[in-house]
C-alpha cells in the first residue's frame, strides 16, 4: 500500500479445521493455492489488514510456507510485485485459539468475530451496513470463512454473530469460498 493507504481494522480467516464435509461431519480440509492467492488479492483490494490461514496440519502449513516464500522472497516476488503485495497479508495459525490470540494481540483487544456461511439465519445476524460502519469507525472485526462445506458447528460457540448468507435467484447455494469472500468484501467495503 502506498503511504496514503492504510488497511482497515478488518481481518479474514480461512478456516480449514474444524469444517464440515457434505455429510455434516467435522473434518479438516486441504489448503489450495487458488484460495490463498484469490483471498489475498481480494483482501488487498478492499483494504483488509490480515488474512489468516487456519490449519493444524504440518504438511498443509509447509505448503502455505512454500507458496509464500516463492511469492514474497523468491522469483515470484521479482516477477509479480502485485502478487507479492497481496500475499504479504497472509499469516498461519494452528487453530482457532491461536487465531483469536493473534487477532487480539494485533488490535490490542478482541475483535468482533463474525462467521459466514451459506445457511446461517436467525438471532446473531449482523447487517453488512452495520459492520461496514463499525469497521470504518475503527472497531476491529474478524470474519471467518469455512472451506469444504462450511464451518463446523463447534466454531459458532466462539463467535459474536454472523453475516447474512449470499443468495442468488436459485435454491442452489454452494459458492466457492473465493467467490463468497469477494462478494462479502464488496458488500462491506466496496465503493458506493
Amino acid at each position: 500500500m502506498s503511504g496514503a493507504e492504510k488497511p482497515l481494522p478488518l481481518d479474514l480467516a480461512l478456516v480449514h479445521y474444524p469444517v464440515c464435509n457434505k455429510n455434516r461431519e467435522t473434518i479438516g480440509s486441504a489448503v489450495t493455492n487458488l484460495d490463498l492467492h484469490d483471498l489475498a488479492r481480494a483482501g488487498r483490494t478492499f483494504g483488509v489488514d490480515t488474512l489468516y490461514i487456519v490449519t493444524p496440519y504440518a504438511d498443509q502449513q509447509q505448503l502455505v510456507s512454500e507458496i509464500l516464500d516463492h511469492w514474497l522472497t523468491g522469483h515470484g516476488a521479482e516477477a509479480n510485485s502485485d502478487r507479492r503485495d497481496a500475499l504479504a497479508l497472509v499469516r498461519l495459525c494452528d487453530d482457532l485459539d491461536g487465531l483469536y490470540a493473534a487477532a487480539t494481540a494485533r488490535w490490542g483487544e478482541r475483535p468482533t468475530v463474525l462467521a459466514t456461511g451459506a445457511r446461517l439465519a436467525g438471532e446473531g445476524e449482523h447487517s453488512y451496513q452495520g459492520v461496514r460502519e463499525a469497521v470504518v469507525a475503527g472497531r476491529p472485526h474478524l470474519l471467518l470463512f469455512g472451506t469444504a462445506w462450511g464451518l463446523a458447528p463447534e466454531v459458532f460457540a466462539s463467535v459474536d454473530g454472523f453475516l447474512p448468507p449470499i443468495w442468488g435467484q436459485m435454491e442452489y447455494n454452494h459458492l466457492s469460498v473465493r467467490s463468497a469472500a469477494a462478494i462479502v468484501l464488496d458488500r462491506l467495503l466496496g465503493k458506493r
